[in-house]
């Protein structure tokens, strides 16, 4: 048997999202050097701001300064940075209820070490250099002793020229991905250029790419099946808006293509085609690249276009 195969991913995309006048002025604040919260109908101050009351629900907007000084609720020690944390040394993250503040604000600690790091500590904001109007203008806290600062509340009442109306965060997942057993064998089977699926011995249905069990009946399948190479097209959608580090002029089509001997559809591009040619029913097969581990696309036969009742229960 092959040797299961592991491989680092990441799945990143940019989140784009605008701003309500609260965390508006929230975000912009920070990029002036001044921490704003808001102010409930009972006269809590809540920092970081929300634009809705978590008691009453009733909509808030009543701005008010808090001082970058505080006090550390609760704690815990980071022994090993990861990529994009605030601080690239070992730290702490701390709650922390900013003096005039009812609520505590998540963020880092820069402490020589866990026992220089306790509940009750004092810390004040440490400010980034350069500052854009994000969470990430707060560099980090650091221990205070309760000398005098320059950052002091002024009263601000949150009116900014030039205000911060969105933010582009970017959402990242690094992780390791096993294919399993069933999926290991398919893609050592691609390297080979065939194309393998497993039989389900109740139902005798071969799913492509295998799962390792049959999702109908639930039972354990080892049995593989070659299928293919060639397949119907079963459905498809064409694709206008090019994909960031994709290769592949627009438009384009992919599309569900059930191979031959297979009772599940994989999908895969379309091309040797025009885009407005590509049907149900049409008849395709596999193109190779040299060194390529998969097909690169998928292009017609010249058979006839397959009856709809052969491939009607794949759709």
């Amino acid at each position: 048997m092959p040797e299961v195969l592991k491989a680092p991913l990441v799945v990143e995309f940019p989140f784009t999202r605008s701003l309500g006048p609260v965390q508006s002025a929230f975000l912009t604040g920070l990029r002036e050097r001044v921490v704003l919260g808001v102010r409930t109908a009972d006269g809590r101050t809540l920092v970081p701001p929300v634009e809705y009351d978590p008691v009453t629900a009733e909509e808030i907007g009543d701005l008010v300064e808090v001082a970058p000084t505080g006090t550390v609720t609760t704690w815990a020690w980071n022994h090993e940075p990861r990529r994009g944390q605030p601080l690239d040394t070992p730290f702490a993250w701390v709650l922390v209820r900013l003096d005039g503040a009812d609520t505590a604000l998540l963020h880092a600690l820069d402490a020589p070490g866990p026992d220089a790091v306790r509940t009750g500590l004092r810390v004040r904001v440490r400010w980034a250099a350069e500052r854009s109007g994000a969470i990430t203008d707060i560099a980090c806290f650091e221990p205070y002793d309760g000398s005098a600062t320059d950052d002091e509340p002024t009263a601000h009442s949150g009116e900014f020229a030039d205000k911060v109306t969105g933010i582009v965060a970017q959402a990242r997942l690094d992780y390791v991905y096993s294919p399993g057993r069933a999926q290991t064998g398919y893609i050592h089977a691609l390297s080979g250029r065939r194309t393998v699926g497993e039989r389900c011995p109740s139902c005798r249905k071969v799913y492509v790419p295998p799962r390792g069990a049959c999702p109908t009946c639930g039972v354990a399948t080892s049995e593989q099946v070659e299928v293919g190479p060639r397949g119907t097209v079963t459905t498809y959608c064409i694709v206008n808006i090019k994909a960031k580090n994709l290769d592949i002029e627009v438009p384009y089509v992919y599309a569900h293509i059930a191979l031959d001997g297979a009772d599940l559809a994989l999908h895969g591009r379309i091309g040797g085609i025009p885009y407005d040619q590509v049907r149900m029913g049409l008849r395709v097969e596999p193109v190779w690249t040299p060194g390529a581990r998969y097909p690169d696309h998928y292009r017609p036969t010249g058979e006839p276009d397959a009856d709809y009742e052969t491939y009607k229960e794949l759709l």
